[in-house]
């Protein structure tokens, strides 16, 4: 017998800036963010740089915030053939939005990246995965708004986010629209997180790796793993004034994020999400 071949795993980053993230919310506001120093174009052209090194490819959920900004950030990962899809426009949780409100800022977000990237966006990841019970109008908006696909639900407990029994690997929600949660690991009858983030920088990248191998051992699916810039830039400026819990989890271990991230970039086979998961590719706009 020969063996299986290698799943294709996709390898996602969501491409925002350290002050932008959901936890610090409470610490910066909105029009601080053109006063910080922005760190993203630089993280992102070492991420493409490693990628290029291994030959792999990804999807880049930007920010359309971001993308006015570095117009040519953008071009880059489309030249470079990754995928380039949704974050949204301003990195507001998408549970914290009215049904209008939402549905203004995916199409804001698509139209910009487009016009930029010169690609047809078929993707979407809400900030902080905060698509869950109360709020499953989004697909609704993301079907309106010409999405094919979300990646917008992590099915885990946690005390931001999480939609614990939601279905563990991609499914249709929505006529033409599927959701694919970020992965996880399921064991002793609950769901582990195993697909990156700040639980790639806590645990023993040996685990996490294990992790990963299992569910495409076992499930015979492929993993989605994600990232932000941010992570690999330990000389980021810090935050003052905030909890020791969100200080633990933003800045734990991130001196020690952009090598495991090249030793996981060579000891799995990554693509693009919409070349995993839909069929054809994304065709140009």
């Amino acid at each position: 017998m020969t063996a299986a071949a290698p799943i294709t795993n996709a390898l996602t980053i969501d491409v925002e800036d350290y002050f932008q993230v959901s936890a610090f919310a409470p610490y910066i506001r909105r029009d601080e963010w053109e006063t910080r120093e922005c760190r993203v174009e630089r993280n992102v052209h070492r991420i493409l740089d490693m990628l290029s090194g291994h030959g792999a490819k990804a999807t880049f959920f930007t920010l359309g915030w971001i993308a006015e900004r570095y117009p040519q950030l953008v071009r880059r990962i489309v030249a470079e053939g990754h995928e380039l899809a949704s974050h949204g426009y301003g990195h507001e949780r998408a549970s914290d939005q009215s049904e209008a409100d939402f549905l203004a800022d995916i199409q804001r977000a698509k139209q910009i990246l487009e016009d930029l990237g010169g690609v047809s966006v078929q993707g979407y990841r809400a900030p902080s995965f905060s698509i869950g019970t109360r709020n499953l109008w989004a697909f609704d908006c993301l079907q309106a708004a010409g999405y094919q696909y979300s990646s917008s639900i992590y099915p885990i407990q946690h005390d931001h986010y999480g939609m614990p029994d939601a279905p563990r690997f991609a499914h249709a929600v929505r006529d033409g629209l599927l959701e694919i949660p970020v992965t996880t690991l399921r064991m002793l009858q609950r769901n582990l997180p195993s697909s990156g983030g700040g639980y790639f920088r806590l645990l023993p990248y040996g685990l996490s790796r294990w992790m990963l191998r299992r569910v495409n051992a076992q499930d015979r699916e492929a993993a989605i793993f994600y990232f932000h810039p941010w992570e690999i830039d330990p000389e980021q400026p810090r935050v003052a004034g905030i909890d020791a819990k969100a200080r633990f989890r933003h800045y734990v271990n991130i001196d020690r994020m952009e090598a495991r991230l090249d030793r996981l970039m060579g000891d799995f086979k990554w693509g693009r999400m919409d070349e995993i998961f839909l069929r054809p590719a994304a065709t140009p706009a």
